[in-house]
């Protein structure tokens, strides 16, 4: 996918998430731990590009694959990238993991993708979009392959926080398709794709890293 000049970026194309420069670095330690040694890491819905631009350089020799829908946050990506630049980050592409095909394009990438990561996804989109992220791992992922989900849950079906219990209501409100969703709700539709549960470890203000392995 060709990518617009970065000297046509307009200077205010940077956004800016808060909760990113407090979790960035606890997830990067779970990273460090989670991802294998070798190959490529997708980000899913990148956002503004604030994870990428701090994770990548300190994961390589990985190299980190960011992407998003939004166009917008495209741009920001492009930005941060411009403004701190690393040879273990690739150009953003749009991507829709709701989409049935979505994973076709990377089938043949190299180095073979090794992990796929998203961070505040599968509460903040319809159910369709972690279908679609754990259908489209299992095709792409070799056996130990890793995916990294980041956020906050419900365990057996109750709200770990009152605070989580507010966001869950906040965000129908938003749209009735987004919700903080059960674990093990994520778990069987992973296990679905040959994606398995190793680990759930808590996180800062009651969320939770989720990470799942590519089954033979």
């Amino acid at each position: 996918m060709s990518q617009p000049p970065s000297e046509h970026l307009a200077p205010d194309a940077k956004r800016h998430a808060p909760a990113t420069e407090r979790n960035r670095e606890a997830i990067l330690q779970v990273l460090y731990k989670a991802v294998p040694q070798d190959g490529m890491i997708l980000e899913v819905a990148s956002g503004t590009g604030e994870h990428a631009v701090y994770m990548a350089p300190k994961l390589a020799p990985r190299l980190w694959q960011p992407s998003d829908l939004d166009e917008d946050n495209l741009r920001s990506i492009r930005a941060w990238a411009m403004e701190q630049p690393s040879a273990s980050l690739r150009d953003p592409v749009r991507l829709d993991v709701s989409a049935p095909d979505w994973a076709q394009p990377f089938a043949g990438t190299r180095p073979q993708i090794c992990a796929l990561l998203a961070i505040n996804l599968v509460h903040i989109s319809p159910w369709a979009c972690a279908e679609g992220l754990m259908r489209g791992a299992a095709q792409l992922l070799p056996p130990g392959g890793r995916v990294i989900l980041y956020g906050p849950y419900k365990i057996k079906g109750t709200h770990t926080a009152p605070s989580n219990e507010d966001f869950d209501q906040w965000l129908k409100a938003q749209d009735e398709a987004w919700g903080v969703r059960d674990l093990e709700a994520i778990a069987d539709l992973a296990r679905s794709h040959h994606l398995i549960l190793i680990d759930q470890i808590a996180m800062p203000a009651n969320n939770y890293s989720l990470i799942f392995e590519r089954s033979n």
